[in-house]
């Protein structure tokens, strides 16, 4: 489902980190893709993707649906669903999330492959899928290309996808903001997870706009400055 979100003020009486200086996502045009931690689901269906909408004025679309993979199986995967994204729009970033889905239903990794042809990937693969991600997006908007990682927690699966990153990146250009490997997020204490983090995979309110929220922020300033 894609929606363009309305303006609204974020639930949480917790005020984010603020970042100074001037506001580069002004008026830019993001695009996420994801499934639940993406939508929210933890969070009444708000994420980071509105708080970044809310607190630098930029549009968002949320293409986001709970349960969702990468790896092309059917009608709501990843890649199914962004060929239904208007191609007429403009986004100045496509912002991905590394499925937890994935890993929790044993998706078959692949392999990053030699070719450059988006009908040479083995999409129902999770690296296949990305790549055949990767090259739709390049190919319709010409944009930068962010995928975003979950924050650590125990499976060898996820760690797996994690690690395919990097050969993505040197083969494609494309961007990783990693909180699975960010020791800043790996050192919130017990006492804090516990609020910030529903279960395992899912932030919370609190842990989206105190947590995640202001570590977007910083990585998309740093990519549009």
């Amino acid at each position: 489902m894609s929606i363009q979100m309305e303006s609204t003020e974020p639930a949480s009486g917790r005020k984010a980190r603020q970042i100074t200086g001037d506001f580069p996502l002004k008026s830019k045009r993001l695009l996420f893709l994801g499934s639940s931690v993406t939508y929210g689901s933890a969070a009444a269906g708000v994420s980071m993707a509105d708080d970044i909408r809310i607190l630098d004025g930029c549009q968002v679309v949320k293409e986001a649906v709970s349960g969702t993979t990468l790896a092309d199986r059917d009608s709501s995967s990843y890649l199914s669903r962004l060929k239904r994204v208007g191609t007429g729009q403009r986004f100045d970033a496509v912002i991905c999330q590394l499925s937890t889905n994935d890993a929790t239903q044993k998706i078959p990794l692949g392999s990053v492959s030699g070719g450059r042809n988006f009908g040479a990937f083995e999409t129902a693969t999770v690296a296949g899928a990305m790549e055949a991600i990767i090259v739709y997006v390049k190919d319709t908007w010409n944009c930068p290309f962010v995928v975003y990682t979950g924050t650590r927690y125990d499976s060898a699966q996820y760690q797996a996808m994690v690690d395919i990153l990097p050969l993505l990146q040197e083969k494609w250009g494309i961007c990783i903001l990693d909180l699975w490997n960010d020791d800043e997020m790996n050192a919130v204490s017990e006492e804090d997870y516990a609020v910030y983090m529903k279960d395992k995979i899912h932030p919370t309110r609190a842990g989206y706009l105190q947590w995640w929220t202001p570590k977007f922020r910083s990585f998309l300033y740093e990519l549009f400055t």
